[in-house]
């Protein structure tokens, strides 16, 4: 009889993995976690890019997924040193001439500012923001009969048509650009399908919960997940890159926070043909161009709401931003992006030395675009922040092929570990009613291009965990999930 020395090894130490090791430990299980670099986290990563006392988040920086998540919300995470800061504004959205739309609190808030579509937009938002902690369980899962069909049913009439339909319910500017940017999240053409997923499920957030900043950055969250994990007896073992199945011990099960093609280099002598081709098929997104700044003082925006924002979502009109990630997508590089920009300093002062601040930006490109988008991307913040090149310390940047190389989740750049369209929503990596199993016995996906696809929430994880105590341990999990 085969002696094991772990019950399950997780491979990946991404908010995914982390939340797989933390459901099979907390089953009763022997749990190692093994992480390729020297410090856990994968998205979940803040470090010092150019100044010292500077402090950026590596990858992902503004969490709404993960402070709404069924999964993270059952954890006693803040036991564990976890603290979310919320800026005032969830997320601001400014436009030339001075004009500036915003994501508050409540959908009322947000609604008035539209005029004569306040009411377009509390019909769409609002039975959403009702519905949200009851179907958030189905909707960050696979596809399954949902335990809220109606509501089910009702989201999934506007999650499904493209931004660009939903868009024709707004007249205002304003309304169409706030639209536009939350959808744009989604990372492909606005006319495509399902794109609107993306942007409804971000407001609900915002609304439910707003858009928080970790305090002390992303690390922080990756951090309260490993401590809870090792406090339930899991271990973790850093500087373990994981290239065959050789080099891991022996366990029952396995599960991959990783890609279809890292998982094709890692097993694939072990996979059928037909899986490797489904495989070898799974197609990624665009990617990012990143760039941090070390600032002197804040960013001078023309408009106070962005200065009480989080985030801001620089593409001025719906007409702009969708033509930027419709070139974006077709091998183009848009001389005016649509840009994703985070201030956290502005709120959490231990990101920069006193009197000092921090901005972290992107915009999308081609998927392994080498390009140079520094300067497009700083057009776009003076644009409407007149004098910011002016308080610009130091920075650092980050092309596709570098971002790929820090995370190799990130294909090309491609954040979300696999373009979240129509045929990839709930059918990654592969078309199979249970998405997390492999053809292999054991061998599991928990990563992001499993259901509900990229962000931090751990979703993935967890369900990809729930299959293989099901499969092999002929356990349920044994961590209740919250209400979103």
């Amino acid at each position: 009889m085969q002696k094991y020395e772990y019950d399950a090894v997780v491979v990946g130490s991404g908010p995914n993995g982390l939340a797989a090791a933390i459901t099979l430990q907390h089953a009763g299980l022997s749990v190692l976690l093994l992480e390729g670099k020297s410090t856990i986290g994968g998205g979940l990563r803040t470090a010092e890019l150019n100044l010292q006392g500077f402090k950026y988040d590596v990858c992902s920086a503004i969490h709404p997924l993960a402070a709404g998540s069924p999964f993270f919300q059952s954890l006693p995470l803040q036991e564990h040193g976890l603290r979310y800061i919320y800026p005032p504004l969830a997320a601001a959205h400014p436009f030339d001439g001075g004009k500036v739309a915003t994501l508050g609190k409540s959908v009322e808030e947000t609604a008035q500012q539209f005029g004569q579509d306040e009411k377009a937009y509390r019909d769409l938002v609002q039975p959403l923001v009702r519905d949200w902690p009851a179907i958030a369980p189905d909707v960050l899962g696979p596809l399954p009969f949902p335990k809220h069909p109606f509501a089910m049913a009702r989201f999934g009439l506007k999650a499904l048509p493209s931004a660009l339909h939903i868009s024709k319910r707004f007249v205002t500017a304003e309304a169409r650009g706030l639209w536009a940017g939350m959808a744009a999240h989604s990372i492909q053409p606005l006319s495509h399908l399902t794109t609107s997923a993306i942007g409804l499920v971000l407001m609900a957030a915002g609304h439910l919960r707003g858009w928080p900043v970790p305090k002390g950055g992303s690390q922080s969250i990756a951090n309260a997940l490993a401590s809870y994990f090792t406090s339930l007896g899991g271990k973790i073992e850093t500087n373990q890159y994981i290239q065959s199945l050789s080099q891991l011990p022996a366990a029952k099960a396995v599960l991959f926070d990783v890609t279809p093609r890292q998982l094709l280099k890692i097993a694939g002598n072990r996979l059928p043909g037909n899986y490797k081709n489904q495989l070898e098929r799974y197609r990624h997104g665009m990617g990012v161009y990143k760039v941090d700044w070390a600032l002197s003082e804040p960013i001078p925006f023309s408009t106070a709401a962005c200065r009480q924002a989080g985030t801001i979502h620089l593409g001025n009109t719906l007409e702009e931003i969708a033509a930027s990630e419709q070139a974006t997508a077709q091998g183009k590089h848009p001389e005016k992006p649509f840009v994703l920009l985070a201030q956290q300093s502005l709120f959490d002062a231990c990101r920069a030395p006193v009197g000092k601040h921090t901005a972290w930006a992107y915009c999308h490109v081609p998927n392994g675009s080498t390009k140079d988008m520094t300067k497009a991307i700083e057009q776009q913040v003076e644009r409407f922040a007149p004098g910011f090149r002016d308080i610009i310390m130091a920075k650092s940047v980050k092309n596709t092929i570098e971002l790929e190389a820090y995370n190799p989740n990130y294909i090309g750049g491609d954040i979300n570990g696999g373009i979240i369209d129509l045929a990839q929503l709930y059918t990654r990596p592969t078309l199979s009613l249970s998405p997390y199993r492999t053809p292999v016995k054991g061998l599991y996906f928990c990563s992001s291009s499993t259901p509900p696809g990229g962000g931090v929430h751990g979703m993935c994880g967890y369900h990809a965990a729930k299959t293989a105590l099901k499969d092999i341990f002929k356990l349920k999990p044994t961590i209740p999930l919250a209400a979103g």
